[in-house]
């Protein structure tokens, strides 16, 4: 799950974001609010032509910007291409679907202020054709127009209801789709049905190519229209009290309308084009070759999945998602990898928590190792890996990682390679300190993760380096006969869960006493907290960030960073 944490860098570009939206709205408001060239379409439309266009100019905008944060090959590209940009423009990046929930919501916020000003103007042009206001209106409506361009008034017949106008006109028909479109999407996005109902989630979130086809063709109905300059010209200000002067007198010919030539499509094909691309690369992913090297179950209804692909590369706590066509030829599901890039396969562990994964599970089950190819019933396609705040975690002196429940995933790969490099004695290892809090809510989520921290137990004593890694792990759920037990065996010099040497801790950390350690082992580091784990756990660790944050630079610093999918 992701959210936004409020640090300075996201508030920042949440700033620019909203400027953007507010300057564009204020700028095409009062162009339609005070152009001379409007003045006869707003005496019969009135302030809903501008509060009809405003909208329009802000959703051109965003919707320029929301396939941009779901390009994830392009975000990783810049992520890899930037590096020299610093840590503030990657943690920009870390929240491409955050930025991306912000987008869609003031798209469909800027479509209901929009359909509703149009609602209003169909009203009204409908009710002026019929005589309803003052002469001038009734004569713009009933201007001839013997080839049926230079109109103002886009309901022609008095026998044209606003109705029968939404639904035959091009500008009807496409903002109808448009906004159904946008209603399911944004419905079926929300947590409860995202997370209890993926499959409807995603293919409902696939009407954005309708969305986008609609909203190309929109713009063409020219449904708003603005007076043409002709010759001799028509001074409105003048001509607005002399109707039946107009055509007879030079200073009064007929006034000509035409309507805006579409602007939607100079917004969006440029993210289009990217997103065709995107979508081009991760088919070609999908058609390369992965080889099954092993499969194990886990009792803990985990499953690992250690994979062979050619040519692929990884980093550590970057993610790939998986596509299984047995199950289903269109989802994609992403998947924090567990192996450290120098291992010769990446590995992923995924937890039986819904319907495709719990397919994926009986079907892998049945599978002999090597299994590969169309004619497996597992045939398992990989794309990515793509980057994530976890990549960081090495440019950190000291480095907080936090992981809940399967959540320790991008951990395992960080862990692995610090292992390797160790093993190797890596020269470049610029983290001297890492601290490390596994919360889990049963036992047998230790399992898995338990032989990698033995390994790491052990490596470190072996190199007088025991105070390299301070790890502490959390079981927040626990029955009678299991607190029996392990107060039977309180004095064994293991732990009766993992086997660690480090005891269990029951309950939740005291973040307070955690933040305090670490500022008082380390007075002058900047620190790294990483979680991959819950949104109200976000939020706690993003403000203990804030509050153990000293003022005086030259001390402990804490920087938040949150995994997002």
């Amino acid at each position: 799950p992701a959210v936004w944490v409020m640090t300075s860098s996201s508030l920042d570009l949440q700033v620019v974001w909203m400027t953007i939206n507010i300057f564009l709205f204020l700028w095409f408001y009062f162009f339609y609010d005070l152009g001379d060239q409007f003045f006869y379409t707003r005496h019969i439309l009135g302030s809903a032509l501008a509060w009809a266009r405003a909208p329009a100019a802000v959703l051109n905008f965003n919707c320029l910007l929301i396939l941009l944060p779901v390009c994830r090959n392009l975000l990783s590209l810049i992520r890899g291409s930037f590096m020299c940009c610093g840590r503030t423009m990657r943690k920009q990046l870390d929240k491409n679907i955050s930025f991306h929930k912000l987008v869609a919501y003031m798209i469909g916020l800027m479509t209901a202020v929009h359909t509703i000003a149009h609602l209003l103007n169909v009203e009204w042009y409908y009710n002026s054709r019929l005589g309803e206001y003052d002469d001038l209106s009734t004569a713009l409506s009933s201007l001839d127009d013997s080839g049926n361009t230079t109109f103002l008034n886009p309901i022609r017949s008095t026998t044209t209801t606003p109705t029968l106008l939404v639904f035959t006109s091009v500008a009807g028909i496409t903002g109808v789709i448009i906004t159904l479109s946008l209603i399911l999407m944004i419905t079926s996005s929300m947590e409860v049905i995202r997370r209890s109902y993926f499959e409807v989630f995603w293919f409902t979130h696939h009407l954005f190519i309708v969305f986008f086809a609609g909203l190309v063709i929109h713009g063409a109905g020219r449904i708003v229209r603005s007076q043409t300059t002709t010759n001799p010209p028509h001074n409105a200000t003048f001509c607005k009290d002399r109707i039946d002067d107009w055509g007879k007198i030079q200073e009064c010919p007929i006034p000509q309308f035409a309507g805006g030539f579409p602007q939607t499509w100079m917004w969006v094909i440029g993210p289009m084009i990217l997103y065709v691309c995107e979508r081009l690369l991760r088919f070609i992913r999908y058609m390369q070759t992965v080889k099954y090297r092993k499969i194990v179950i886990r009792p803990s209804k985990v499953l690992e999945l250690q994979l062979v692909k050619n040519g692929f590369k990884m980093d550590v706590g970057q993610y790939v998602f998986l596509n299984c066509p047995a199950i289903s030829q269109l989802e994609w599901h992403p998947f924090t990898m567990t192996s450290a890039p120098e291992e010769d396969f990446f590995s992923v562990h995924i937890r039986s928590v819904g319907d495709w994964t719990q397919k994926l599970i009986s079907i892998v089950e049945q599978l002999p190792e090597g299994a590969e190819g169309p004619k497996s019933s597992a045939q398992m396609g990989v794309d990515g890996p793509f980057g994530t705040a976890s990549e960081d975690v090495f440019d950190y002196e000291v480095a907080m990682l936090v992981g809940a429940g399967i959540g320790v995933t991008p951990f395992a790969s960080i862990l692995k390679s610090i292992w390797y490099k160790f093993k190797d004695s890596n020269p470049k290892l610029r983290t001297r300190k890492i601290y490390f809090y596994w919360l889990c809510r049963e036992t047998h989520a230790f399992e898995w993760f338990a032989d990698l921290l033995q390994l790491l137990e052990r490596e470190m004593e072996e190199r007088g380096m025991g105070n390299f890694l301070t790890y502490k792990l959390y079981l927040t759920g626990w029955d009678q006969s299991h607190a029996n037990h392990v107060m039977v065996h309180a004095d064994a010099d293991t732990d009766v869960v993992t086997g660690l040497k480090q005891k269990t801790n029951y309950g939740r950390p005291n973040w307070d006493k955690e933040f305090e350690q670490v500022r008082k082992e380390n007075p002058t580091s900047v620190v790294g907290t990483f979680l991959c784990g819950p949104a109200v756990l976000a939020t706690v660790l993003s403000k203990k960030c804030v509050k153990y944050t000293d003022v005086d630079p030259r001390k402990t610093k804490f920087y938040f960073n949150k995994e997002n999918f």
